[in-house]
């Protein structure tokens, strides 16, 4: 009997995987719904508030700051009072942020405020995902569930996009915000029940310490999170620059989350038909990433298509991967273990977009690609290395 099943039968009534996996995927979306859908709501918003693209640039990176700096805590709470209570703490705390949104959000400063605030229901969620699949989910399925977990953040998206014809446009992006919380509120009966028992606590907090191998692998994330975000943030508006229609411009966006899901699914399920590596397998994902961002910087319909499909298909489908890897090596501390390198992608979030948009409004756009894919390049080197690190 290994670690994960030793914690997974003791002082918890059982819970089904299939429960555990959909309550993961729920809490992760109902958690990051605040970002989301500012980002996708933000024409409407910024009307209103009056702020611009680089204002949301902002509110976004303050987002993710927060993000970090509450990933270690929210990791040292979920191993002492376990994944339900806090999983459900993060669902309330981002329906009451979505709700404080729709009602107090009059400046834009009351906006970045409340979007850091619900930052915190991001880190919390997260990690309590993480051990919760960590806990119930057999080791053998343990790739496939955290791909699908990760997925439901870029399909997270799509309900964003989804709120500006069926609600923002019609009745007000307010009532976007109050139909959110409604929706975040609703996925508390998906959280099973079932948290672990004293007895966890100690090995939690053995296994949880900021290992060197860690650190360097949350190094990675940052690298590899700072250059993968930049599809996200600038791809249309590259796009358009080199002369793309911004209707075909959107939809290059939408074929990379597309990839992006498929791939996350994908990857997670390859994981689980390979015994180690996973660590290494990731620097592999990301030298290939970082062509597509180089591909990127290049003119042309066909370099562009390629690139997005690299791009996102590659260079960002690796966090899941990255969960299951730690957590597979950390049983006995899944969320302290998971927050350390989620720092990391959280920090490439807040810091990515910040330092390549600098770039890109000194030097142009395919300067920026290019610093992308060296950033990509470094972190699949830092991967490397800890990845034998890991192993040692």
């Amino acid at each position: 009997m290994t670690d994960t099943d030793l914690t997974s039968s003791t002082h918890r009534p059982e819970v089904r995987p299939l429960r555990a996996g959909a309550g993961a995927v729920a809490t992760t979306i109902a958690c990051v719904l605040p970002v989301f859908l500012v980002g996708g709501l933000a024409v409407q918003m910024g009307d209103d508030l009056h702020f611009s693209p680089a204002g949301l640039g902002l509110a976004v990176a303050v987002y993710f700051g927060v993000s970090a700096l509450a990933s270690v805590p929210s990791g040292r709470l979920v191993e002492r009072y376990g994944p339900v209570t806090v999983a459900r703490a993060g669902i309330l705390i981002a329906a009451a942020c979505l709700l404080a949104i729709a009602t107090l959000a009059r400046s834009y400063p009351v906006l970045v405020v409340l979007l850091g605030l619900s930052a915190a229901a991001n880190a919390l969620g997260q990690l309590a995902s993480n051990a919760a699949l960590a806990r119930h989910v057999p080791a053998r399925r343990q790739g496939l569930s955290f791909g699908v977990k990760q997925a439901a953040i870029p399909a997270s998206t799509l309900l964003a996009g989804a709120a500006v014809p069926a609600i923002a446009l019609t009745a007000g992006w307010r009532w976007a915000f109050v139909a959110a919380s409604v929706a975040a509120l609703a996925t508390l009966p998906a959280v099973p029940p079932g948290d672990a028992g004293p007895k966890r606590r100690a090995a939690s907090a053995r296994g949880g310490r900021a290992t060197a191998a860690l650190v360097v692998v949350g190094v990675a994330a940052t690298l590899a999170a700072a250059a993968a975000n930049a599809l996200g943030t600038f791809l249309v508006d590259s796009a358009v620059a080199r002369g793309l229609a911004p209707g075909l411009a959107g939809l290059t966006l939408t074929l990379g989350s597309a990839v992006c899901v498929t791939a996350r699914v994908g990857g997670g399920w390859l994981a689980d038909r390979r015994a180690e590596g996973h660590v290494a397998l990731i620097a592999g994902m990301l030298v290939v990433g970082a062509a597509g961002l180089g591909l990127l910087a290049v003119a042309g319909t066909v370099p562009l298509v390629v690139g997005v499909v690299l791009g996102f298909g590659l260079g960002w489908a690796w966090p899941g991967l990255m969960n299951f890897a730690v957590v597979k090596l950390h049983p006995q501390a899944p969320a302290a273990a998971t927050s350390i390198t989620q720092t990391g992608v959280y920090a490439g979030g807040c810091l990515g977009p910040l330092g390549l948009g600098t770039i890109a409004a000194a030097f142009g756009y395919p300067m920026m690609w290019l610093a992308a894919a060296a950033a990509m390049l470094a972190a699949a080197a830092f991967m490397l290395t800890g990845s034998r690190l890991l192993a040692r």
